[in-house]
């Protein structure tokens, strides 16, 4: 049932009590914080609503008049009642800060999540953090379904029926074995690429669903020739260092490697494969208490080896 116009707003009830209990307009004003003049004021409007004076000013302070001992103590069980509100809601937001669930695609979850987690630990020590990994196609089921708060996918384009937005750029690169013949080449073409036998992810993989899309741009109605499929990055690896065949994958999962020179990756011309890492949370809603915090972390945290563009061979 809505409330008559006359019901006057708890904040100016509570002040109320405040100058009946210290028995000065001024200390009541003190005590909540604002100043005189605006508390004269909220009083002044409070017996506008309820249309009598509900206190009588004197250089000794302020006393309530009859009506306004009356309000009073009708208004005591409100106020009472809304502190009661107060602090239950403040019960359910530290329940709710106390813990996140994340969901991640492997890329992110194995290369860029422990570097958030470091400093989300330093902004929130007390929370609980769960961290579910898998794929991109999983991470979206993981938000739809409630299972995680916040998410983050290597797709292009966002999921549909969730909302989110780009963290960060990460770059797909060609690796091969040493002893590939790619592995002396100082680049190879997409229409090469597109013809050579590939190690893959599987197909609701981010990784592969962002290659794929590029490759299509550039040759519409391509489709991978597939050598092997695994669903572990590190599995890729030792595929392709086993010599068995190419593979296209993050510059993040394979920086070691190529550093180490235990993969190559010749440069791969005429063909974009950069990417958006993008969190998602559910539609309608903007991410709030920690998941706001690791969004926060996620987008100020420096990703520079997520654009490296002309990773050559060694």
């Amino acid at each position: 049932m809505p409330l008559s116009p006359r019901v006057p707003d708890l904040t100016a009830l509570d002040l109320l009590l405040s100058v009946i209990e210290l028995g000065s307009l001024g200390r009541a004003a003190h005590a909540h914080g604002i100043s005189q003049p605006s508390a004269s004021s909220r009083i002044r409007y409070l017996e506008k609503l309820v249309g009598v004076p509900v206190l009588e000013r004197s250089t000794l302070g302020s006393r309530p008049t009859a009506a306004g001992a009356l309000i009073a103590e009708w208004a005591r069980s409100v106020v009472d009642a809304a502190a009661r509100l107060d602090a239950g809601i403040e019960t359910l937001r530290a329940q709710r800060d106390s813990q996140l669930s994340v969901a991640a695609s492997q890329t992110v979850a194995e290369y860029l999540f422990p570097k958030w987690l470091m400093a989300l630990r330093i902004r929130l020590p007390g929370t609980a953090i769960a961290l579910e990994a898998g794929n991109s196609a999983e991470v979206v089921r993981a938000v739809r379904e409630g299972r995680a708060t916040i998410g983050f996918v290597e797709v292009p384009e966002p999921p549909e029926e969730l909302d989110g937005e780009v963290v960060a750029r990460d770059h797909l690169v060609v690796v091969v074995a040493r002893t590939h013949h790619w592995a002396t080449r100082a680049s190879i073409g997409p229409d090469e690429l597109a013809e050579t036998p590939l190690i893959c992810r599987e197909p609701s993989s981010g990784t592969r669903i962002a290659f794929e899309q590029a490759m299509i741009r550039r040759r519409p109605g391509w489709r991978p020739e597939v050598l092997l499929e695994l669903s572990s990055t590190t599995a890729i690896k030792s595929a392709v260092a086993e010599g068995i065949g190419p593979a296209v994958l993050s510059s993040l999962a394979v920086r070691t490697e190529l550093a180490e020179g235990v993969l190559i990756s010749p440069a791969l011309t005429d063909l974009d494969l950069s990417r958006p890492l993008r969190a998602i949370w559910p539609h309608g809603s903007r991410p709030v208490g920690p998941a706001r915090d690791l969004l926060t972390v996620a987008r100020a945290t420096p990703v520079a080896d997520t654009t490296i563009a002309d990773v050559g061979p060694a």
